[in-house]
């Protein structure tokens, strides 16, 4: 092995799952990999691609395409991505969509072989595609390294539902056999959801390594170590990707094209108090019936703290009937608050760019996993109300072991965003929740300094020196060593 050999560009394939909080973190990630000199291919669909094309901060990287098979699963052409929709059925029909592309991905990875396939976690295929052509494959979901060790404890110690009835099963409980003591969850995840964390589990653990958008400071040394101790897998931590976008535009065209202007946005901002605004948004796949959103409203309203709100289910209907509109805010809300206490966006918002605001005080979030980074990065503390998935476990991440964060009290677990929810969670606990943050005091004061401290780390970790810094690097150099110590055909 020469010197030239070892310097050659790894050749790697990334397979993004069709939702923005699953592709835009691992296309930023594929970015670090591309920044550093790798050839990098993101394998998509035409109309992820297209979205893509306009918000990639790099130009090294390259596009392939293949057709989103939409006639198969009973879809117009073009609808292929989550966020494009707040309908279950569709939810269900694009993700159905996304698990037939194993045949037209496989076919362009074996035509063109690289040296490493770094694939979302739901592709549970691609551990056999990257077996098939021995060749090391690294999966990636978009959870906190803390989230996955209490799934992996979860179903060691038989906490994940197996049987029909146990849905029912509301206990709150310690998590058993994790390297921190004290981790409470109010009830176990329902079978449904119980079955695709398993299967997460499998295709992780599967997996050559699992990557991961924050950094180890914020999911802890020894939660590493203890992860891969029980696991005896291995995990790295490049993240926050956040810190990739510098400039104002960036941060504001990430993801999909914002559906406010961000003059408008920055200019409101730049009107209220350092630390006194509330941003409410619970991601791009969590939607709330018209009775929560008017139990959002009330407990807003009634704080008295500067807000913006986030609400992707009236995207579109911006002229809704009064009566329509009285459904889901008090009467006479918006004309009281809206361009003077408030700011409503109804669609996609720039959360980087308003997060990294100092108007900013506090974060209103469902606990996804890029959310709860992109606060960390910016020194927001959060007000947490977790949905499903891996919130709740990120919420414990947040509250309990970090302490940055108050809880809302949320205690059903949802099998999808879209999914009704039988508990109404009440005006006052949310009021509650976002006084003891916003109104001041010695322990919102130590939870400030607390988030701040921690998103400082979060900057020094991504620059040169930095653990993130230094994983990436790590990473190229292990996979580079195992590409180059594969035995010549």
């Amino acid at each position: 092995m020469n010197g030239v050999e070892v310097e050659r560009p790894l050749k790697l394939h990334f397979i993004p799952y069709p939702a923005s909080g699953h592709m835009m973190p691992l296309c930023d990630i594929a970015t670090l990999f591309a920044s550093r000199g790798q050839h990098v291919t993101i394998i998509t669909t035409p109309s992820n691609a297209q979205s893509l094309t306009k918000t990639l901060s790099s130009a090294a990287l390259r596009l392939h395409t293949v057709e989103f098979p939409y006639q198969q699963v009973d879809l117009p052409k073009g609808v292929e991505s989550m966020t494009s929709t707040t309908d279950p059925i569709t939810t269900w029909k694009i993700h159905n969509g996304a698990m037939l592309l194993n045949e037209a991905v496989g076919d362009f990875v074996e035509k063109n072989p690289p040296d490493c396939i770094i694939a979302d976690s739901a592709f549970s295929w691609a551990n056999d595609l990257a077996h098939k052509l021995q060749i090391p494959n690294l999966t990636f979901n978009g959870s906190s390294l803390f989230a996955v060790s209490i799934f992996h404890s979860l179903r060691t110690n038989n906490l994940l539902h197996t049987d029909a009835d146990a849905d029912s099963d509301s206990s709150s409980y310690v998590v058993p056999n994790l390297h921190h003591d004290n981790i409470t969850l109010c009830s176990k995840p329902p079978k449904v959801l119980s079955m695709f964390i398993g299967m997460v589990l499998d295709t992780v653990l599967k997996s050559t390594g699992y990557i991961i958008n924050n950094f180890v400071e914020l999911d802890g040394e020894e939660c590493v170590k203890h992860y891969e101790k029980t696991t005896g897998h291995k995990a790295w931590h490049l993240g926050p990707t956040s810190f990739i976008r510098k400039t104002v535009q960036e941060k504001a065209e990430k993801g999909n094209k914002s559906d406010v202007s961000e003059h408008e946005c920055l200019n409101w901002l730049k009107s209220q108090r350092v630390n006194s605004v509330v941003y409410i948004c619970f991601g791009s796949i969590n939607h709330f019936s018209d009775k929560q959103l008017y139990e959002i409203a009330c407990a807003v309203e009634a704080s008295g703290h500067p807000f913006i709100w986030v609400v992707p289910e009236k995207k579109g209907k911006e002229d809704e009937i009064e009566e329509e509109k009285e459904k889901w805010l008090p009467k006479g809300f918006e004309e009281r608050n809206i361009g003077k206490k408030g700011f409503i966006i109804r669609g996609w918002a720039p959360q980087v760019l308003i997060l990294s605001n100092p108007a900013v005080g506090g974060f209103l979030t469902h606990c996804g996993g890029n959310s709860i980074v992109e606060a960390v990065g910016a020194g927001v503390p959060m007000i947490t109300w977790p949905c499903h998935a891996d919130h709740f476990s990120n919420e414990k991440l947040i509250t309990t072991v970090r302490r940055i964060g108050v809880e809302v009290g949320v205690t059903e677990w949802c099998t999808n965003g879209n999914g009704e929810r039988k508990k109404l969670v009440s005006r006052d606990n949310i009021e509650k929740a976002m006084r003891k943050l916003m109104d001041g005091g010695d322990e919102a004061e130590n939870m400030r300094q607390r988030a701040r401290e921690l998103g400082e780390k979060a900057t020094r970790a991504v620059k040169e020196g930095g653990s993130s810094y230094n994983n990436l690097l790590a990473l190229i150099d292990e996979l580079k060593r195992l590409r180059d110590s594969k035995p010549h055909d």
